[in-house]
């Protein structure tokens, strides 16, 4: 699946289970391994499971591959690995503690959700 099309829908699928604070991280010149890195936060352990498990299901409606998912028994931290993109679903204080944005060197990413801290928001 094209890169801008994967990275859209899991954008939007974490959009329509309102996934607070999504950073998309264009990492391909930090590594091979991976082109995006998505970060998003969850308020409950309910919430990053359900962000989670919908990024999943959108992948797979359009066709695309879901390589692996950690942290789901938890619900605090889940990892959904998508091959070319690894999406992040976390509560606000794994996120904060984590610092993932700062790990991977965002200083100003790809794209930022309207309205998250920090941001500008486009009215």
């Amino acid at each position: 699946m094209e890169l801008q099309k994967l990275q859209a829908i899991v954008v939007d699928a974490l959009e329509d289970i309102k996934g607070k604070d999504i950073e998309v991280i264009d990492t391909t010149k930090l590594t091979s391994l991976f082109d995006r890195v998505v970060v998003a936060s969850g308020d409950s352990n309910r919430q990053v499971k359900s962000l989670a498990r919908n990024v999943q299901e959108k992948v797979r409606e359009a066709g695309g591959e879901v390589l692996s998912i950690e942290g789901e028994q938890t619900g605090e931290w889940v990892l959904v690995d998508l091959g070319d993109i690894v999406v992040h679903v976390m509560q606000p204080a794994v996120r904060n503690y984590y610092n993932l944005e700062e790990l991977w060197g965002a200083k100003a990413p790809v794209r930022r959700q309207a309205g998250s801290q920090g941001g500008s928001s486009a009215a």
